[in-house]
């Protein structure tokens, strides 16, 4: 059996309705695994035609996840979790993260919600052995203009990484990230939807060309699967080389 085969595991991929979480969600599907994801909108049909969306075979529901009661109510519908893979996130742009209100709504989404599903689902992957992965940024390693509640927040999603992964090592639960660099999606669309800023943005990136949701996929599967069996409280940089 190939390392990289996740028959029989159990996987929830947190915002895997679209972009980066979906690709996430579809390559743990395709190498065996049943995969649930968590989305915005009331059901799946909703996203049918939503760029970058795919829900075909996944076990969709919805969950508010700035709800941090929602979290710690929920009611599993898997009676077993191997791998939970932490993709929420959301951008206030035209300097709304200045204001509370947009500093606290993408701080909530982005990494206080990290925390709310670690918590609800730590016992779940205590008993299973099981690895976490959240999504950060390279958003995280440097200053980002006109968004301090984004940079903040995916900052913050380095330290809970190393964080978590100290604390439950010792139980069994491995704990990594992923922080991505610039990744075509809907989320990044004021840049790479803009042709002069989308050519800019290449010209920073040595591999000279946008990153996609399998080049991070690539990344998690390696992080959940027994190949990284010794990994513990890393991030591992996916941007083709944009912040060296």
């Amino acid at each position: 059996m190939s390392d990289l085969d996740f028959s029989g595991k159990t996987a929830l991929v947190v915002g895997g309705s679209s972009g980066i979480g979906n690709g996430i969600a579809h390559a743990l599907k395709d190498r065996g695994a049943e995969v649930h994801v968590w989305g915005t909108r009331k059901t799946a049909e909703d996203y049918d035609g939503v760029e970058g969306s795919d829900l075909r075979g996944l076990n969709y529901e919805q969950m508010d996840v700035s709800d941090f009661d929602a979290i710690n109510n929920y009611a599993p519908t898997f009676d077993k979790l191997d791998i939970l893979v932490l993709s929420q996130g959301t951008v206030v742009y035209s300097r709304g993260e200045f204001e509370m209100p947009g500093w606290m709504k993408v701080i909530d989404t982005n990494l206080n919600s990290l925390m709310a599903c670690a918590a609800k689902f730590h016992d779940m992957l205590a008993q299973s052995h099981g690895s976490m992965v959240i999504i950060s940024s390279t958003a995280g390693y440097h200053a980002t203009k006109g968004n301090p509640a984004y940079n903040a927040s995916k900052t913050g999603a380095l330290g809970l990484t190393r964080t978590l992964g100290q604390a439950w090592a010792g139980e069994g639960i491995r704990v990594n990230g992923v922080a991505p660099g610039l990744v075509d999606t809907k989320l990044t669309k004021v840049t790479t939807g803009n042709p002069k800023r989308r050519d800019a943005a290449i010209a920073t990136i040595p591999q000279g060309r946008l990153g996609t949701p399998d080049d991070i996929a690539g990344a998690v599967l390696y992080l959940v699967s027994p190949l990284a069996s010794y990994v513990v409280g890393q991030t591992i940089v996916v941007d083709g080389g944009l912040i060296l």
